[in-house]
């Protein structure tokens, strides 16, 4: 039986990391009194006294939380974003970067939930030289108001302005966290137009990166079967289901599989992946690369 400890088990990704692990009979989680989840000298003997440990904090809190742990046998999950591109640390998304880089390693970079989606399209294109690294694209990604952790939450759930009742666009300075390993993990010499927006419900995720066909290298029908081969289907897969000519950003809500389409004409068109920002785009990413660590199947536990 694994020992685990959620650092952070009280924020929206370490509650789902806790609701799903609680139901498995291989995984023993610890657990610090409520008046001592703070307290570092209690949180660095759980640290020390786990085999992984899920990091669900802020960015200094993810980095004072590493620099505590001296027992060389801890694997690290953060969810966070310090380490995403940071030497030493495997890029969690296995479908892209490969199960063996996880496997090997004991600190594992959970990806941002925007560029999951972002990373899912446009990773295997550059790799496959249907899309050049020097590349200008635009991107944009449309999430639960959860992604934004209680304080959003809070907002959106309470008496809120009917400014909050339609979509809002933020990281208007084109400066968002998720920008450097969108980049890094696709091999791209410019980052791209980002415009994510936030709806009023809870979770879901629709990630939309579109194109211009003499931009590549390649039919849309071709990219559709890139798509398939790229992905074994298990959690990421290839899914061209729509609803009427309509597409929902919740149709991959409490589940923690993404969904591949491409969309459009021989002239334009629309790469799309969906899933739950709380599910591929955070929690459900982070039990994969759980199960990845200690030899498990990657769906172990997760809802498909």
């Amino acid at each position: 039986m694994y020992k685990v400890f959620i650092d952070g088990s009280a924020g929206t990704t370490g509650l789902r990391i806790r609701e799903r692990l609680s139901e498995r009979d291989d995984i023993k989680l610890i657990a610090l009194p409520e008046e001592l989840r703070k307290d570092l000298n209690a949180r660095k003997d759980a640290l020390n006294g786990a085999d992984v440990v899920f990091l669900c904090l802020p960015d200094a809190a993810a980095k004072e939380a590493v620099s505590v742990i001296e027992n060389p046998a801890v694997k690290v999950i953060d969810t966070s974003t310090a380490h995403r591109t940071a030497e030493g640390w495997a890029y969690g998304f296995p479908e892209i970067c490969g199960y063996e880089s996880i496997k090997n390693s004991n600190r594992i970079a959970n990806p941002g939930c925007h560029a999951s989606g972002f990373i899912a399209l446009i990773a295997p294109l550059v790799r496959a030289g249907i899309l050049s690294a020097d590349s200008r694209l635009s991107c944009f990604s449309l999430t639960g108001y959860t992604g934004g952790g209680k304080n959003m939450i809070a907002e959106y759930e309470g008496d809120k302005s009917e400014l909050y009742r339609a979509p809002r666009a933020y990281g208007l300075n084109q400066s968002h966290k998720h920008l450097p390993e969108m980049r890094a993990v696709c091999g791209l010499d410019f980052s791209p137009v980002f415009c994510p927006i936030v709806a009023d419900f809870p979770c879901g995720m629709e990630v939309i990166v579109p194109l211009f066909r003499d931009g590549l290298k390649t039919s849309a029908e071709e990219l559709k079967k890139l798509y398939k081969s790229a992905f074994d289907g298990q959690i990421v897969k290839y899914a061209a289901d729509d609803e009427s000519g309509f597409l929902s950003a919740g149709a991959y809500a409490g589940k923690d599989g993404m969904g591949i389409s491409v969309y459009g004409n021989e002239e334009r068109i629309l790469l799309v992946s969906r899933f739950d920002n709380l599910g591929k785009g955070a929690s459900g990413a982070a039990i994969e690369n759980m199960n990845i660590l200690i030899g498990e199947e990657p769906t172990k536990g997760l809802v498909l």
